[in-house]
């Protein structure tokens, strides 16, 4: 065997140089990260905004920064606790974990999991990118811990769950660490990542609930949500009479009690299989509006009247736009990822990293 050659003093001097100032840099850049990390509540008394450290952020959810860009930095969300009439300030990631675990049973397969993970950071990178506060109630706030935006357990609550049901709350942390940064979009864009419970077995165009027809969020089969959620059917009995009340409608006018065949009945459905209009008495009434002032769980029902009895049977709960919960479950447990539940339910939309999304635009929220 060759002997190696030794090493000339310059040569020595300059190594340990090297390695000096590589412990340097790493130094700098562990400490600034700590900075980065340390999180803020901010209290809202008497109209003034109050700074306070979190010290239990740490401990009560894992919110290291993303790295996955030199030019993206992972924005804090601002979240106005309704209950408690304060402002809470958490990472972005922070923030996703927090939402998992108010908005999906956390039983659920990972792949569902995951697939809320990427809807929930989505839906807000998509306010923030627009710079979209509707439905906060008060400034310095980017969104509510209520389902007007999403459902989302304070770190207090989400330190509770840990001690309650750590496999729980390690299930949300890992459904965030393993989609961590990832969105979807649409034409370049966020989108518009709407999620509902349960499905009547389809899904709905965004214009027969809402103002806007996105080209994302389209009519598709979910059959998975039958056999799964306990939500899947519902009946609902209450007196004609108040049926026709609620609806604002004269029973008397309406034929009641002169005992013929009421005139109720659907004139339209939507693509999803929901009441898009019905007739009450002499008035129209859209399949949202009935739901609204009837309390029902969707717009998709049907129903039979008994003497002065209206049985009413309701197929599903919620809104109906974007993806089925309990659909992305039972895709999950056939064997699909996070990504194809999403591709199923969110039309031609890509998943990508917003770390992609800000270089592309220049936009840092």
């Amino acid at each position: 065997m060759r002997k190696s050659a030794g090493l000339g003093a310059p040569i020595w001097i300059g190594f340990a140089i090297g390695i000096g100032l590589a412990i340097g840099l790493w130094s700098s850049i562990h400490r600034e990260n700590g900075d980065r990390r340390s999180g803020a509540v901010l209290s809202q008394e008497d109209a003034r905004m109050e700074v306070m450290p979190v010290a239990s952020q740490e401990a009560a959810m894992d919110d290291s920064p993303i790295s996955v860009s030199d030019d993206y930095h992972e924005p804090d969300i601002r979240v106005y606790l309704a209950d408690e009439h304060r402002v809470e300030m958490v990472p972005l990631e922070t923030y996703v974990q927090g939402v998992i675990a108010g908005e999906m049973p956390l039983e659920f397969h990972p792949a569902a999991l995951e697939a809320q993970a990427i809807a929930a950071r989505t839906y807000v990178v998509r306010r923030l990118w627009l710079h979209d506060r509707s439905g906060v109630p008060v400034g310095g706030a980017d969104v509510t811990n209520t389902q007007d935006n999403q459902i989302y357990r304070s770190l207090a609550e989400m330190k509770e769950l840990q001690e309650k049901d750590g496999d729980g709350w390690l299930k949300a942390k890992e459904a965030v660490k393993s989609t961590e940064g990832e969105i979807i979009t649409y034409g370049g864009e966020p989108i518009e990542a709407l999620f509902f419970s349960t499905s009547n077995g389809y899904t709905e165009n965004s214009e027969e609930v809402f103002s806007a027809k996105l080209p994302y969020l389209r009519s598709v089969e979910s059959p998975w949500d039958k056999a799964e959620s306990p939500r899947a059917q519902e009946t609902v009995e209450m007196k004609l009479a108040d049926f026709y009340d609620k609806l604002g409608v004269d029973s008397i006018a309406a034929g009641k009690s002169a005992g013929r065949t009421q005139p109720i009945r659907i004139l339209a459905w939507t693509e999803g299989r929901r009441v898009k209009e019905l007739l009450a008495g002499d008035r129209k009434f859209s399949g949202v509006e009935v739901r609204k002032r009837l309390g029902l769980r969707s717009a998709a029902f049907d129903w039979k009247v008994t003497g002065d009895d209206l049985i009413l049977t309701v197929y599903g709960s919620g809104h109906g736009v974007g993806m089925s919960q309990w659909g992305a479950e039972g895709l999950a447990k056939s064997g699909k990822s996070s990504h194809q539940i999403l591709e199923h339910y969110y039309i031609d939309a890509r998943i990508e990293q917003v770390s992609k999304l800000v270089k592309r635009s220049g936009n840092a929220f």
